[in-house]
């Protein structure tokens, strides 16, 4: 359909989807699939998400030409769909164009595109290096006259930053706009949007279709949470978070308000039906994020199942629920691998973790192999004293039997360090750090259990895994310990966690200085032996897993600091 006589009308299927970057051809078959479902609802116009045929973020792959091909090849055969009589459709994808090559959507009806826009604004901060491989627009471009319906479509961070491109939009006779999105999760990351799209409201007078993807791609999380605020500044509609789904909504036009074009012109169009999904509270969302990424880096690099080291302790034992959660139990292989040090606590606690999520359960003792590197190092080790060396045999050993594992049978070693142990060094090289994914490594310790406890009485939608207790109340309740020696426990060598955690977010999210942590009550020399501890594992962290985003700043692609480093705040 491509007449252009207004209608007071017009039905918008938001398609909050799950792409995957670098699969073109499902990337296609799944917006096809969403068409079909928006036709079938009645829906006019579809709403897709940023670089949607390509994925996002599809990173150097913008620098193959061959991979821009197939992205454009597949938005001229969607195009061509819509010669059905059916929606319209908005979707994003790279295109190579005299001015470069930009972060674009097409806009298609009748069979034809009936326009292309390019991304003006490219974000280069935290998560993003969009400037790495594209072209910003070499201008603002006007709306898009759509079956008699003047759309104005930003994408994403053209309505994060100051370029003006709302208002100008509105200036240009735009009547409503649309936002096609990449937005990651961190924790409280719907409210700010929220903030966002309501400051450029004010700006411009009009309504604004938020489209955000969903789905984990390596580190970062697309929760979803696709929304819109009318003109008079309300939620217009909420669409659930971390759901794969085509919400249509419908706006309407009220043309005594159009008409108006002094004052609140855009007061033109209004949502009369929508969604109103409710947002998870923190621990349910920071939980859900974890799974999400877990099940998408498993599934999409094609893993059958995954393996894990549970260890009778917090950090493995929430792994492992989130692993049967995200995947299923019988996708889930536990292994406890006691030594001498390994108390009858830690195996009771491991196997009845294991019998609580039904997941396989293995034993597999490591006193053989410790005690065999043990003899092979003694000449050279002579007349040392024994200490973290030794230690470190044992997390190796285990490393060792999980990749065995992993390499016989293809499954992925799933490995277990939270923010605060990957912080400030506190996991082993070649030993607990082994593995293919982390999901818990942007929690600190004390949310790791805030997020066990949750889990205890609650089952996340979507989830696999059992109800009630999975994570034995004595796991949560014991001082942590790696076992590593007799009656070791993690407080021998380092602050209480609660202690810890609050310096290290100062000092990671809040990059405060050592006298602003120390005000806040903590002491002197904790700080100053904490920032050291962080910037000496800085190593170890350039090494590690790639792991699930929940703060706002995590290790690796927020935080970038070199590894030879000799600054210390004060000294």
């Amino acid at each position: 359909m491509t007449d252009n006589t207004a209608s007071d009308i017009l039905r918008i299927a938001v398609a909050q989807l799950n792409p995957t970057v670098g699969d073109v051809a499902g990337n296609l078959a799944k917006a096809r699939e969403a068409r079909a479902d928006a036709a079938r609802q009645s829906a006019d116009l579809v709403l897709f998400t940023e670089l949607f045929l390509a994925g996002y973020p599809p990173e150097d792959l913008v620098l193959k030409p061959a991979f821009l091909k197939a992205c454009e090849r597949a938005a001229k055969d969607f195009a061509g769909d819509t010669a059905d009589g059916g929606p319209g459709v908005i979707i994003g994808t790279p295109l190579k164009r005299k001015s470069g090559t930009h972060n674009s959507i097409i806009v298609a009806d009748g069979g034809k595109i009936l326009a292309e826009r390019y991304k003006l604004d490219l974000p280069n901060y935290g998560e993003f290096d969009e400037k790495r491989v594209f072209q910003a627009g070499p201008e603002i471009q006007g709306p898009v006259n759509f079956r008699g319906v003047r759309l104005g479509i930003p994408i994403c961070e053209d309505i994060w930053g100051d370029v003006g491109m709302c208002e100008t939009l509105a200036e240009s006779g735009a009547e409503i706009l649309l936002v096609p999105n990449g937005s990651p999760y961190y924790r409280g990351k719907v409210d700010v949007r929220h903030q966002i799209v309501i400051r450029q409201v004010i700006e411009c007078g009009l309504p604004i279709i938020y489209a955000n993807q969903l789905g984990g791609q390596d580190e970062l999380i697309f929760d979803g949470a696709s929304f819109a605020i009318g003109s008079d500044k309300t939620l217009a509609f909420q669409m659930s978070q971390f759901e794969e789904t085509v919400n249509v909504t419908t706006w309407k036009r009220n043309r005594a308000a159009a008409g108006a074009r002094s004052g609140n012109h855009s007061e033109g169009w209004v949502c009369s039906e929508g969604p109103r999904s409710k947002i998870p509270e923190k621990e349910e969302a920071d939980y859900r994020a974890c799974m999400l990424g877990l099940r998408d880096y498993v599934n999409k690099n094609g893993f059958k199942n995954v393996v894990l080291g549970l260890s009778g302790g917090i950090d493995s034992a929430i792994c492992a629920a989130l692993a049967v959660d995200a995947l299923g139990e019988e996708r889930l292989r536990a292994v406890m691998m006691p030594y001498r040090y390994t108390s009858k606590d830690s195996l009771k606690d491991a196997e009845d973790c294991a019998r609580a999520l039904g997941c396989r359960y293995d034993i597999v003792p490591i006193f053989e192999p410790v005690e065999g590197f043990l003899h092979t190092l003694t000449q050279l080790f002579e007349g040392t004293k024994e200490g973290i060396t030794e230690e470190n045999l044992q997390s190796r050993a285990r490393g060792t039997i999980l990749m065995a594992i992993s390499n016989k049978f293809g499954s992925m070693v799933v490995t277990t360090g939270n923010k605060s142990e990957m912080s400030v060094g506190y996991a082993t090289l070649y030993g607990d750090m082994n593995g293919g994914f982390n999901p818990i490594k942007d929690l600190y310790k004390m949310q790791v259990y805030a997020l066990s406890r949750w889990r205890n009485t609650h089952v996340p939608p979507g989830a696999l895994g059992p109800s009630g207790e999975v994570i034995p109340n004595n796991i949560i309740d014991k001082a942590p310990s790696a076992e590593l020696r007799e009656n070791q426990t993690d407080q021998d060598s380092l602050p209480p966690y609660p202690v810890l955690d609050d310096i290290l977010e100062c000092l990671v999210e809040n990059e405060m200085g050592v006298d602003e942590i120390v005000a806040r009550g903590h002491d002197r020399a904790t700080v100053t032996r904490v920032e050291h501890l962080l910037y000496i594992a800085e190593y170890k962290r350039r090494q590690a897993a790639p792991g699930v985003k929940i703060t706002k700043k995590n290790f690796g692609r927020d935080r970038r600091y070199p590894i030879t480093n000799r600054f210390r705040d004060g000294g």
